[in-house]
């Protein structure tokens, strides 16, 4: 059993206690971890209450634990507990914090000498250079810390200790301070003193719940295609990284997965959570998912011991036999970042008409269950390999993914074609600009393929000129994504070139 309380000596724990009532663990700690750096932590503590109020200390949080966010009840509802007061110490005893509170007192310090022994000289602490509130500098602002760094040094810089030895003064500690014994208002690791007011005597397991940062988790997926064909297999990892200050044993863990909105410290970037877990290899045991409110919530198959600053990574998804297609993507149009801000692109002949000579590679299959999956998937990192003619899996590719529910489509680009190429120009501009007006805009694109085999590529267009237009004439017939997009699909024989041209009529 672990007792929360301040400890040190038998004689120092009887001391600093004295008041409180120690809590400790009851049953397994559960976890709900958020991708946005944070966790709600539910454990159970034994509570055993007289009638009226109870000072109760509680120091087995996390080193990133929200104060404000602390509840305390009983599970089954059955008593009623009541926090008058709640008081949260994060000053553990350190030496600095020791030597603030002897402040004013003479303490003993051993100094080497040269030959290495040691003597013992005396002194008096005028000023410790402790520098109270540093973690608060986030809320308050960096003038706040300069005003506190400026209490402990007037010079400004890391906090001077002012030591009185023989009845001269110096800026330094003249040697490893040896204090007596803890002072009566130390503490050694962060800890809650609450003051319970409970109606009648009680002795029940209590369940704890508080949020706390330091903690996240995110999800990698490794794609394996053979040889020949693109049938995948794929294996999905979770990474659950603990920061916390604090080590779980034997935790039941929770991964939400959603946008959960969270109001962020000042001066802190806003984060949102996306992402999820779900599947398992058959006979192994399965994350679980389900739906809570809008959000999906995914539940670990075993308990699991977490330690603190430890990265773990669980398998969780793991499918075989999965359809998927290899695009290729010819997105001609490289635009000229220069033209910054709003301006009349009917006028600026020259306004897109870069050429990108590079053909993407794109990876795309169903997330269904007719395709072996149909799970939704989080957010996440994708890495792409295939075997070779020896076995050997070779790296194709990586790319992100968004979160994904079930039945939708995944597309990942993975790179540029090596052996396939495109060209774009402009050969027409025509315009005419008053009311009434129009603009002709033809354009020749080139693809060429030099792979031994025949390859499709899909070229993609974007109408950009004005908001009316109509393709007066095509090589090719075009599919109409949305307002301002077209595509055409061109097949390619090995080491052919082929031209497609286009011409659009923008009216206005």
């Amino acid at each position: 059993m672990k007792i929360f309380c301040v400890t040190g000596t038998c004689g120092q724990m009887a001391a600093l206690c004295a008041g409180f009532t120690a809590l400790a663990w009851g049953a397994d700690p559960a976890l709900t971890i958020y991708n946005q750096n944070f966790a709600v932590i539910r454990q159970t503590l034994p509570l055993d209450l007289k009638a009226g109020n109870n000072t109760v200390r509680f120091s087995g949080a996390t080193a990133h634990v929200e104060p404000d966010s602390v509840i305390l009840r009983d599970p089954a509802g059955r008593v009623l507990v009541q926090v008058v007061e709640q008081n949260y110490r994060n000053d553990p005893v350190s030496q600095e914090r020791l030597l603030n509170l002897y402040e004013g007192k003479t303490i003993e310090f051993s100094v080497r000498n040269p030959d290495g022994t040691d003597r013992i000289v005396t002194g008096k602490i005028i000023r410790s250079g402790y520098v109270p509130h540093y973690q608060v500098t986030n809320r308050y602002g960096m003038q706040y810390q300069g005003n506190q760094m400026a209490m402990a040094s007037p010079s400004g810089g890391p906090g001077q200790p002012i030591i009185e030895v023989n009845g001269k003064l110096q800026f330094s500690l003249p040697g490893q301070p040896i204090f007596p014994a803890l002072a009566d208002d130390t503490i050694l690791k962060p800890a809650f003193d609450w003051i319970l007011h409970s109606a009648q005597p009680a002795r029940f397991d209590a369940e704890l719940s508080y949020v706390s940062g330091g903690m996240s988790w995110s999800s990698d997926y490794n794609i394996v295609a053979p040889e020949t064909g693109d049938t995948l297999e794929l294996m999905g990892w979770v990474t659950l990284d603990n920061q916390s200050g604090k080590q779980f044993d034997h935790a039941r863990i929770k991964l939400m997965a959603g946008d959960v909105n969270k109001v962020q410290p000042q001066n802190q970037p806003r984060m949102m959570v996306m992402g999820g877990v779900s599947g398992g290899m058959p006979g192994a045991p399965q994350v679980e998912e389900k739906t809570f409110e809008d959000y999906h919530l995914y539940t670990l198959p075993q308990p699991t011991t977490i330690h603190d600053r430890e990265t773990k990574q669980v398998e969780f998804l793991h499918a075989s036999g999965i359809q998927s297609k290899r695009l290729y993507v010819y997105d001609g149009a490289r635009f000229d970042r220069n033209y910054g801000g709003y301006q009349d692109v009917r006028q600026i002949q020259q306004y897109g008409t870069q050429s990108n000579p590079h053909v993407w590679v794109l990876r795309e299959f169903a997330n269904s269950d007719a395709n072996h999956l149909g799970v939704p998937l989080p957010k996440g990192r994708v890495r792409f390999y295939r075997r070779d003619q020896d076995g050997q899996v070779e790296f194709t590719g990586e790319n992100q993914i968004d979160h994904t529910p079930k039945d939708e489509t995944v597309s990942v680009y993975t790179g540029n074609a090596f052996d396939i190429t495109g060209e774009r120009r402009q050969t027409k501009f025509q315009t005419q600009m008053q009311p009434g007006g129009f603009l002709d805009e033809s354009f020749e694109i080139k693809l060429r393929n030099h792979k031994k085999e025949a390859a499709t590529v899909r070229v993609v267009e974007r109408l950009y000129r004005w908001t009316n237009w109509v393709i007066t004439q095509e090589s090719a017939t075009h599919r109409q994504v949305d307002s301002k997009t077209i595509e055409y699909e061109v097949t390619l024989r090995p080491d052919e070139e082929r031209t497609l041209t286009y011409t659009a009529h923008y009216t206005w």
